[in-house]
């Protein structure tokens, strides 16, 4: 489905865990980072899709996650011609995405990259909020940067623990930098959700 400006509806997920980590997939057999995202099929709102999304791609469920917020309107990137097909190059021209706000409820061993037969990622990791854009394919980092900016605001607070000012010590400084990756076998005042959005007819780079 393509809407009249060439844009495939699409929606990006930023999955948080309780440290307000962000789920940071790897491409398969890439060298490329990036959320969770994929297209709006025809009949599905945004949030449909994305369900769908978290548990084709990740192997989630509604049941493990929340969602904390969404973006209020869609966000684009146009894909350059030498990634686009050619029987679609001329009308297509990139994605239009929602993207939504998940904290993870369940547990890491709850994930799966193969939930389906065709994985879209080969290892992924926690990564803290604002990742590393240079990871990602350049013409995706602009709405990703647009979309962690518009949820920022969302992030939901850490309660740490008081026993360390109890006792009079100040906890460990906690090291910054991300877990390392994890292998393809591993297994408030929120934004109101809006009505849903029917997307308009219309193709893809997920």
């Amino acid at each position: 489905m393509l809407d009249r400006e060439g844009f495939r509806p699409n929606v990006g997920i930023i999955l948080l865990n309780q440290r307000n980590e962000v789920f940071w997939g790897k491409r398969i057999r890439t060298h490329s980072w990036q959320f969770p995202q994929g297209g709006i099929k025809h009949g599905e709102t945004p949030e449909q899709a994305m369900f769908r999304e978290l548990h084709e791609e990740v192997g989630l469920t509604p049941e493990h996650v929340r969602i904390i917020a969404r973006t209020r309107d869609w966000l684009r990137y146009e894909v350059p011609e030498h990634f686009i097909r050619r029987d679609a190059r001329g009308h297509y021209r990139g994605q239009k995405q929602i993207w939504f706000l998940l904290q993870m409820m369940g547990r890491d061993c709850d994930m799966n990259l193969r939930a389906t037969d065709h994985p879209e990622f080969d290892a992924w990791r926690w990564n803290e909020y604002w990742v590393p854009l240079e990871a990602v394919i350049e013409f995706k980092r602009g709405v990703y940067e647009m979309a962690l900016t518009e949820l920022a605001r969302y992030l939901p607070r850490i309660n740490h623990h008081n026993r360390y000012l109890r006792a009079g010590m100040r906890p460990a400084h906690r090291e910054r930098n991300s877990s390392g990756p994890m292998p393809l076998d591993t297994g408030s005042g929120p934004l109101p959700l809006e009505a849903a959005v029917t997307p308009p007819e219309g193709e893809s780079h997920d």
